[in-house]
């Protein structure tokens, strides 16, 4: 199997430049193993997992392969420093943060010899983590499943990319080789991708949910405030509709029962849980009612997408669900995108080989 050689590959040094993104409840050490043996950068997903539940994660990856792997961590836990000297102690390779990291923290990181990749929706904010010395970022585009804004990637990658000099990973709406290319020829250095990772025989959804993503559309996936307060993409069912009609006291009255789960299963105490609360407000500029509505995310996630419950979950999904139609391990995924991504190069190639002939 031949190689794409960019910026990031080199940066990370990984064989090739496709991410699998650290998606909550979803991306463990099973998945993220597989991710990595193949030649990819797989995330694990720590947002989601106790301190030591991180820490029995991160040595099982390393158990499962030697090559570079990384780690997604909420820049605004309370409990961040402790886990980014896990990551230093245990020699992963990469950090990734949904929120950016403070610019000290960024120091400390890469004082040590870890990728810090901060992910971002505006060519504002690359330029801002760029300036404190992010080695590359992850920019998702509005076809992302999750968390996402309202820009689509064919817009958001070229203006991130006018914006800053490091490698860019393209994110939002990838799922083949054909993208990948695309990607390149913008001049990113590689591609990220949630959904087509989650649909693959190594991520740990259950089964029946797998089919339920692919037996969906492109039309059928919504962008909801009602999860979680903030613009979250995710597939249709009668939960979300239902989350749609609601009132937003309704909305309320189900953050504060899933707050108390969360808070049960992770043995957090509520003074914790608060002040994650005040870095989140901070951190992100939400209103208290979304701080309030956040604590929805987790565990309408993990029904969904650990217990496999549809009807009391929500499916975070990128737009890409409905051109996915298969089930392909780790490594059969990777190849297929790498081979099919340098066939399109190719193809593309032959053009500037034409002269036009007057």
């Amino acid at each position: 199997m031949s190689r794409l050689v960019t910026r990031f590959t080199e940066l990370v040094g990984i064989e090739h430049p496709v991410v699998q993104t650290g998606m909550g409840w979803v991306a463990g050490p099973k998945l993220v193993t597989a991710t990595s043996n193949a030649g990819g950068l797989g995330i694990l997903a720590s947002a989601t997992m106790t301190f030591s539940e991180l820490e029995a994660a991160v040595a099982k990856t390393k158990q499962g392969t030697d090559r570079p792997f990384g780690v997604n961590i909420r820049a605004d836990a309370t409990d961040a420093p402790d886990r980014i000297d896990l990551l230093i102690r245990e020699g992963v390779r990469v950090a990734s943060f949904a929120l950016a990291p403070k610019p000290e923290l960024i120091a400390k990181l890469k004082g040590a010899g870890v990728v810090v990749i901060p992910s971002i929706g505006a060519a504002k904010h690359a330029r801002k983590v760029a300036g404190w010395g992010a080695d590359a970022v992850i920019v998702q585009g509005g076809e992302g499943g999750g968390h996402t804004g309202p820009v689509p990637t064919t817009l958001l990658l070229p203006s991130v990319l006018d914006a800053v000099d490091i490698p860019v990973v393209a994110a939002g709406g990838f799922f083949d080789g054909r993208g990948l290319a695309a990607a390149l020829a913008y001049g990113a250095s590689g591609v990220a991708m949630g959904t087509r990772f989650l649909l693959t025989q190594e991520s740990t959804v259950p089964d029946d949910v797998k089919q339920r993503y692919l037996a969906a559309g492109l039309n059928d996936t919504v962008v909801s405030t009602r999860v979680d307060g903030m613009p979250h993409r995710v597939l249709r069912t009668s939960l979300v509709d239902s989350l749609e009609r609601s009132s937003r006291a309704t909305g309320f009255l189900h953050a504060g029962r899933n707050a108390a789960k969360f808070k049960k299963m992770t043995g957090l105490s509520w003074s914790t849980m608060i002040r994650d609360g005040l870095a989140m407000r901070h951190g992100k500029d939400l209103t208290w009612a979304q701080v309030l509505m956040a604590a929805n995310t987790p565990m309408l996630l993990k029904a969904g997408l650990v217990d496999g419950n549809t009807e009391a979950g929500v499916l975070a999904s990128g737009q890409v669900v409905g051109l996915v139609d298969d089930l392909p391990t780790c490594a059969e995924l990777i190849e297929k995108i790498v081979a099919e991504a340098e066939h399109a190069i190719e193809q593309v190639s032959k053009y500037a080989d034409r002269q036009t002939v007057q």
